[in-house]
């Protein structure tokens, strides 16, 4: 990725936390005693027309609202360009469509959740309520979905051709999808509640939803979050392809391990990926602080997108938010470079870097 800026003007996340509505940073962690964690969602009547809000999915409902939420935040204009990335999309449509299939013998179908189990429905609303009329894509690359939608967002604004770009990400979990991946070992076996999560060296993790939206422009403004310096993506990489990566990518923006505030981690419980974050810190960053974010949003194709508005608060309210203060013993006087990396089941590994403005 080039070394072109991009700042974060405003963002939104509906997550299992209460990153939407409330004040996240100063209230604790909601606890679930279950294998997943569900979004706390808001009230959607102040963003979605009453006689709309009944003929949406659950999560049109949550993609399109953190989206204009985030438009909201950034105090900016409708945005030029429009990008998301989600890694299954409307599953609740798709799996209600399949059923209707066999109900009706493929007669007399209803076509809205066909409709709105593709995966650019979100932006295609997003699109409507805000009138953008520009460039429209949607990623579907399992753990590298929002990541991409994030890079072409990137090279959009480094070509100058736009000035904003709404970039996000939407996953939802259906009660059939969770034991589908129970059933090749994506979850713990035993019931493991989030506060648990890193107790138990057990395979396996919880799962997790939510929508996370970001206003991203090639200036600073008034409300202007943070800056992302840069992006590595890696895949299935070997542990000294790893570490290589991560000091090529750390010596390309000129950043060296001492200058490095914080490590957010992408460590989720699972005794079969969680080495990667192990032997990385301790091999590279052994003093850095270090804070695991899954235990808040669970795992899903784009949670690294979560990651990344938690760093972009962090960076904002220069303070660690409550839940995530028990990690760390002594916490940097001030926070000016996050790193972020994640990896998802140990195949789509990702570096972001972060810095305060």
């Amino acid at each position: 990725m080039s070394n072109n800026r991009c700042y974060i003007q405003g963002s939104a996340a509906i997550s299992a936390q209460p990153t939407f509505e409330g004040d996240f940073f100063s209230l604790p962690m909601i606890v679930t005693e279950a294998n997943n964690l569900v979004a706390v969602e808001p009230d959607y009547k102040a963003f979605i027309p009453p006689n709309s809000l009944r003929r949406m999915s659950r999560l049109l409902k949550m993609g399109l609202t953190a989206a204009l939420k985030a438009v909201q935040n950034s105090g900016q204009p409708s945005p030029d360009v429009i990008i998301t990335g989600t890694g299954k999309g409307s599953l609740s449509d798709t799996e209600k469509f399949i059923r209707d299939i066999v109900e009706y013998q493929e007669r007399a179908l209803n076509p809205t959740p066909f409709i709105q189990s593709t995966y650019n429905s979100v932006n295609g609303l997003i699109a409507l309520q805000q009138k953008s009329t520009g460039y429209n894509n949607t990623f579907v690359h399992r753990g590298f979905s929002f990541e991409n939608a994030l890079l072409d967002s990137m090279l959009q604004l480094a070509e100058g051709e736009v000035k904003r770009t709404l970039t996000g990400c939407f996953e939802e979990m259906t009660a059939e999808h969770f034991y589908i991946k129970s059933r090749i070992g994506f979850w713990k076996e035993a019931d493991t509640g989030n506060a648990q999560l890193f107790d138990r060296n057990t395979p396996g993790s919880i799962s997790g939803e939510g929508s996370t939206f970001f206003m991203l422009g090639d200036e600073r403004t008034e409300n202007t979050e943070a800056c992302i310096k840069g992006m590595k993506m890696l895949y299935k990489p070997s542990a000294e392809a790893l570490e290589r990566g991560l000091k090529d990518f750390l010596d390309k923006h000129d950043v060296g391990i001492g200058d490095i505030d914080l490590v957010i981690s992408g460590r989720n419980g699972d005794a079969n990926t969680d080495h990667y974050y192990r032997i990385l810190f301790s091999a590279n960053c052994p003093a850095t602080p270090e804070v695991p974010f899954k235990q808040l949003c669970g795992e899903h194709d784009t949670a690294g997108a979560f990651a990344v508005w938690l760093a972009a608060q962090i960076l904002k309210q220069q303070q660690l938010p409550v839940s995530l203060q028990a990690f760390v013993a002594n916490p940097p006087k001030a926070f000016r470079r996050i790193l972020i990396y994640n990896h998802f089941i140990g195949e789509q590994h990702t570096f972001f870097l972060l810095e305060h403005v």
